[in-house]
């Protein structure tokens, strides 16, 4: 409920208007460059910004807990997520998950978490497989986030445990067999005794 809070927060404020912009900006007679644009008071100083829309809050829809709290029902295996990745993820990520110089690598690393030059990836230093697919639906693709389903999520996250080894390529991850998956670094971090964080 705390992350959820958090995004609508930051939503409101980023379109707020103003009962002027909002005239301004729904005037029928209005043309040119600032038509459909001012939606607030900064807005209005750098004619940037539109009201929101209920698209732009589909991507919270879904805020999943390590628990798998929050998880849509769908399914995916890694031979379908494959496809996928190789079209959404692999021009950033590189072909096999191994980064690219702007970008870093999604597989590998388990060896040298605890060497003076750790490689954190999906497989060695993710904790939990249900907050992969919650970032991946939030925030990635990256040119385009919230654009993936969420079968098409639980099949991009289904081919990176695989490429991970974490999972077998049949495996089918859905709502009910995510939460089950136990990531290779799960008990490599140090319990957060402030009351705010769980």
């Amino acid at each position: 409920m705390y992350k959820r809070s958090i995004f609508y927060a930051l939503a409101v404020l980023a379109f707020t208007a103003t009962a002027a912009d909002l005239a301004k900006h729904n005037d029928p007679k209005q043309t040119g460059s600032l038509k459909g644009r001012v939606t607030s008071p900064e807005a209005g100083r750098y004619g940037l910004g539109r009201p929101a829309a209920a698209a732009d809050f589909t991507k919270h829809e879904y805020l999943v807990d390590p628990n798998g709290t929050g998880l849509p029902k769908g399914h995916g295996t890694a031979q379908e997520g494959r496809t996928i990745y190789s079209q959404s993820c692999a021009a950033c990520h590189g072909l096999h998950g191994e980064g690219t110089n702007e970008y870093p690598p999604l597989v590998d690393g388990r060896a040298t978490l605890k060497s003076d030059k750790p490689l954190p990836t999906v497989g060695s230093y993710w904790p939990y497989a249900t907050t992969v697919w919650d970032y991946i639906n939030r925030a990635m693709p990256y040119p385009n986030p919230g654009t993936l389903k969420p079968d098409e999520i639980y099949a991009v996250t289904a081919y990176l445990l695989a490429m991970n080894g974490i999972v077998p390529e049949n495996f089918e991850l859905n709502e009910r067999t995510l939460p089950q998956v136990k990531m290779p670094n799960r008990g490599g971090f140090i319990p957060d005794p402030r009351p705010d964080v769980k």
